[in-house]
């Protein structure tokens, strides 16, 4: 059953052309997500089927009677409401009879109009739909109902207007980036109810757990066309990758056509036959084709990072306490060169508190933290980039200087730099107020990184960013040499960068856990379950040597160790190419062939110390 139709859409501002002629539908039990890159228009799109924006070609049709409800990135609430107001709001039947019964609860000598709202909740079975709206409103940490909205914080709203989108259980749920601002116990419960409920789903997410698990068809948006891929993620990145692999083939094809026919073109006399006429018509349609070859621009990230000299921070007995909720509890930490670390944990744990004080933006109740001198602290907060009124994309760079080092003395222009960050000549002189929230996150992440840092924080990098950006960004970090620190409820994310985990359990408890998140989730998931009213009794990783033989920080030591061999292996790779490729100058071959050298020579250590600890491991 068809629920929604776009077609033939096409949206303009002034002279951008956003995208044209786009027909797609949404049919009952899809669980569709829309991918496409940042600025493209995703949003825009979102707007149209909701009819809060127009399209200037096309239409949207809807099928008659089905209710749609939308998550933006900015809940329309009513301020003056409570959360319980909230979502009794609606104009849900049911939640009208549980509304009714509730002030019958709060009335009992009104015997008559409890026994009616009680009749009422029996003849609509409203008492399984209280308990599962109930649990929702609990899952969500929206447990004080009689908070006022205006009282909430950014991420309350959209929790509450997620959960009031839910308990309505509308034919399409139409969602702009359901995981924003939900932690990773949220995600998770969040993952499993849209996958094992009859929900009919279209949603723009970056969150690639969530399009695994959760998707069964995807629709991108690519270079103005749009691709349907009915599968999960996993089945969309083989399958575009195949499709982008034949387009080139076609083009290549027609290429060496084109070359042909415009050789027949400049022969031609000018009076022309008809038969000649008709090769003429075809040389333009093989002429366009041979001019289509995909414009793969992809953001390009270099560092000229600064020297780290052997002290690089210190974490020295940290107490932090707002009120009577505790942060930080006698913690203590020396940082090493290289580690990656990811720090995760519940909402209001202190994550965001902890980077804060790190970065001594905010001071420690008791403790100190102490920086070496060689460190430069680089910072990507979730407040984002300060725009001032009427700046251009291109003066935010010029304020770090006309031209920008890069590595082994090399420097490039501010703009040239914008180009490698995906901004074109055009939009580098646009207003940055003008730019998508993923172009503003684009331009921050441009801004933190040309300082050069050696310790980089990044608090909830991935929001906004598309699937392509992060992908590139996730290349660099992989190869970034200095110390990582990353607060991130992107799963998929921290599970490729980072090998080390600080999980903040609330009330001052870190856990320090060697491993990425899919690891972490394995071991909790391993704990043997016990009564809801006893805590789970936790292992303390340092201490118990596990079940492999390691120690702690052996086993950080194995984790750093195979990444570092994986990417020397495409280092190694990379240069091999070159040389078989005939690519290396006569002038470069000495300096390539020493660079091999040294690969190989760090390859062999790296090799011969994964052997020792494998053998550890089996012991």
């Amino acid at each position: 059953m068809n629920y929604l139709s776009v077609e033939n859409i096409s949206k303009s501002f002034g002279a951008r052309t956003l995208f044209e002629d786009l027909s797609f539908g949404i049919n009952k039990d899809q669980k569709i997500a829309f991918v496409a890159k940042n600025g493209s228009g995703k949003t825009t799109i979102l707007n149209i089927l909701m009819g809060e924006d127009f399209p200037d070609t096309g239409q949207v049709v809807t099928r008659k009677d089905i209710r749609i409800e939308f998550l933006s990135q900015e809940p329309n609430l009513q301020d003056e409401l409570t959360i319980e107001e909230s979502i009794f709001a609606s104009d849900n039947e049911v939640l009208k009879i549980i509304e009714q019964y509730e002030k019958a609860l709060e009335n009992p000598d009104d015997t008559e109009a409890y026994q009616i709202a009680f009749e009422k909740m029996e003849a609509h079975n409203a008492w399984d739909f209280e308990t599962q709206y109930k649990q929702i409103l609990f899952k969500l940490k929206l447990e004080d109902l009689k908070a006022k909205v205006k009282s909430l914080s950014g991420g309350q709203r959209k929790r509450l207007a997620l959960a009031m989108i839910l308990i309505n259980r509308p034919d399409l749920l139409i969602l702009d980036e359901p995981t924003n601002h939900l932690d990773l116990e949220m995600i998770e419960w969040l993952e499993n109810y849209f996958a094992k409920e009859n929900i009919t789903l279209f949603m723009v997410t970056h969150d690639r757990f969530f399009l695994e698990r959760v998707c069964n068809e995807i629709i991108e948006l690519d270079n103005g066309k749009i691709y349907q891929y009915k599968g999960n993620y996993s089945y969309y990145l083989e399958k575009k990758e195949e499709r982008i692999a034949a387009e080139n083939a076609s083009i290549d094809k027609a290429q060496n056509l084109f070359v042909k026919e415009l050789s027949w073109m400049r022969r031609q006399p000018k009076a022309r036959t008809t038969k000649s006429k008709s090769r003429i018509d075809d040389f333009y349609v093989i002429k366009e084709k041979a001019h289509s070859r995909r414009t793969e621009h992809q953001v390009e990230l270099e560092i000229n990072m600064e020297r780290m000299g052997s002290k690089i921070i210190e974490l020295h007995k940290l107490n932090k306490t707002f009120k009577d909720k505790i942060i930080l509890k006698d913690f203590s930490y020396n940082f090493t060169k290289g580690e990656r670390i990811g720090i995760i944990g519940k909402n209001g744990t202190g994550k965001s508190t902890f980077l804060n004080i790190l970065t001594q933006t905010i001071e420690p109740d008791a403790g100190k933290v102490v920086r070496g001198e060689t460190i430069k602290v680089g910072y990507y907060t979730q407040g984002g980039i300060y725009v001032k009124p009427d700046q251009k994309v291109i003066d935010v760079i010029k304020e770090f200087g006309e031209q920008i080092p890069l590595a082994k003395g090399r420097s490039i222009s501010a703009g040239q730099l914008l180009e490698r960050f995906l901004f074109d000549r055009k939009k580098q002189h646009d207003f940055v107020e003008k730019l998508s929230g993923g172009e503003l996150k684009r331009l921050y992440l441009c801004t933190v990184l040309i300082q050069n840092p050696n310790f980089l924080i990044l608090d909830e990098p991935t929001n906004d960013l598309d699937i392509v950006t992060l992908n590139v960004l996730e290349a660099f970090l992989l190869d970034y040499p200095g110390c990582l620190v990353v607060v991130s409820h992107d799963r998929y994310f921290m599970d490729k960068i980072v090998d080390t985990l600080f999980v903040f359990r609330g009330q001052g408890v870190v856990e320090n856990f060697p491993g990425n998140y899919s690891d972490f989730r394995a071991y909790e998931d391993s704990v043997e379950p016990v009564k809801d009213d006893q805590p789970k009794e936790k292992v303390n990783w340092k201490e118990s040597q596990v079940k492999n033989g390691l120690s702690f920080q052996e086993q950080k030591d194995l984790q750093k160790t195979e990444r570092e061999i994986k990417r020397l292996e495409e280092q190694k790779v990379i240069i091999e190419r070159l040389f078989s490729e005939g690519k290396v100058t006569d002038d470069k071959i000495s300096e390539k062939a020493e660079e091999l050298r040294v690969v190989l020579v760090q390859l062999e250590e790296l090799e011969e110390r994964w052997f020792e600890l494998s053998a550890k491991m089996e012991e």
